[in-house]
Order: C-alpha cells, then structure tokens, then sequence
C-alpha cells in the first residue's frame, strides 16, 4: 500500500459562495508526488466522513470528478461511500485508490468501525489519499482532538480511539489556522493539546505539508511541528522534506 495523508487535498474552492473544483494543492510537491503514485484510469472510492450528509458527500464526489482529471490524474470511474451503499467496500480489490474525506474525526472513526474498514485494508495493494480527520484516522491510535463545543470539557469524550493502522503517527491538520484557537474557553493548542501529548508524539501540519508513505517508509513534506510531552518545535520547513 503507498498513502499520502494530507491536512488539505485541495480540489475545491468557493466562488461567489459556491463550491467549485479547482486543481488540487500543488505547494511542496503534493501534485507531482501523488501524481508519481497514481494509477492510470483509476477506479476511485470515497471514504466519507459523514455517512448521512449526503448533500455535501455528493458535492465532493462531483468536485473530485472534475479535479483529478483537471489535476492531471486520470480516473475510470469514482464513487462514494456513505450509509446510501455501505457495501461499496465489499470489492476493494478493484478499487485503485482509496479517498479519505475530511469532516468530524470521531463520526468518521464511527462509520469506518461499521465497515471493517481496517480489515478491508488489511491485504490492500492500492493507493490511499487522505485529508484532515481522513488522515487523522490513518493511525493505529487515533489522537481524536476535541473540535466541537463542549468536547473539550466532557469527561466521557475519547481523545484516543482505534483507526485504521496504516501509520503510528498522529497527525494533528490545518496547524496554521488552528494554533491560535479557542474551544470551551481553553486554548486548543496549549491548554488541551500540550496536555493531550504526554508521553505522546503528535505532528501538526499546515496546508499544503503532508507524509507520504510508501513500503513502511514515512517522509514528511512541508512546514510541520511536533508536539509531544507538553512541547512544541519545528521539525521541517516549506521546500524541504524529512524522514520519520
């Protein structure tokens, strides 16, 4: 299996509040290098991230149609899963890559669970292209971060709930954005994710940075940090890459 997890894909923009596709993020290398991967007329599967928001799983679905081959990646067809056709995992072994959607980590790790997701992927050969909590959901432990009202202060919500296990690394999108944010009164980053990260490594991306994984090897593009026991340091910059 080769995987590229992103924090954002790209694909879409908004114009005049409508969604339109748009070519996908091309800042260090992402295009070139998932181009590099890609398989020629792909068979494509959607992963969503909400299986009963149809709405806005059929307006991914139509942008990504035009935005692969608009990007220079070729598909045969392309289709999403949500709870409409569960069973569209069922034949992965005619699926070439593998999307992973963006949305609410936990209500994703929810419809994966139902799936059997990890086990369908257990023997898969094919590519997995992920952004955002479709990348966070990659790990074999997923660091769930709290993201809506009042997660952060209830006492039963899971910070650490079991993913996929395509990688061990945690990855913690949109940094950029994010870094500066408040949820239930507490700072995201110093009051709930530094105390989230002891004993634990976390590696928070911006836009544009992502980890390619290719035959058990990890290589992180793009401005990235770690956060680990309480900690925050820069582990690479726009233009340059690392292997982890």
């Amino acid at each position: 299996m080769k995987a590229m997890l992103t924090s954002s894909l790209g694909g879409s923009s908004k114009v005049n509040g409508t969604r339109v596709p748009s070519v996908l993020i091309q800042r260090n290398g992402l295009l070139d290098n998932l181009k590099s991967i890609w398989t020629q007329n792909a068979n494509v599967l959607i992963i969503c991230a909400d299986p009963s928001d149809h709405e806005k799983n059929d307006s991914i679905c139509a942008c990504l149609k035009e935005s692969l081959p608009m990007s220079g990646l070729s598909i045969s067809c392309i289709d999403k899963c949500d709870d409409r056709n569960p069973n569209a995992v069922d034949n992965l072994e005619n699926i070439n890559v593998i999307i992973l959607a963006g949305g609410h980590v936990p209500t994703q790790n929810k419809f994966m669970e139902q799936l059997c997701l990890r086990e369908q992927l257990r023997d898969y050969n094919g590519i997995v292209v992920a952004w955002s909590a479709g990348s966070m959901n990659c790990a074999n432990i997923v660091y769930a971060a709290p993201e809506l009202e009042g997660e952060a202060i209830d006492p039963l919500y899971e910070r650490w709930i079991t993913g996929l296990g395509i990688t061990d690394i945690n990855i913690f999108p949109h940094f950029q954005s994010l870094k500066d944010d408040y949820l239930d009164g507490l700072r995201l980053i110093e009051d709930i994710t530094f105390a989230d990260s002891v004993g634990h490594e976390i590696i928070a991306l911006n836009d544009g940075s992502y980890i390619m994984i290719d035959d058990g090897k990890s290589t992180l593009y793009g401005e990235a940090y770690m956060i680990k026991d309480g900690q925050k340091w820069e582990i690479c910059k726009d233009g340059k890459s690392l292997v982890l």
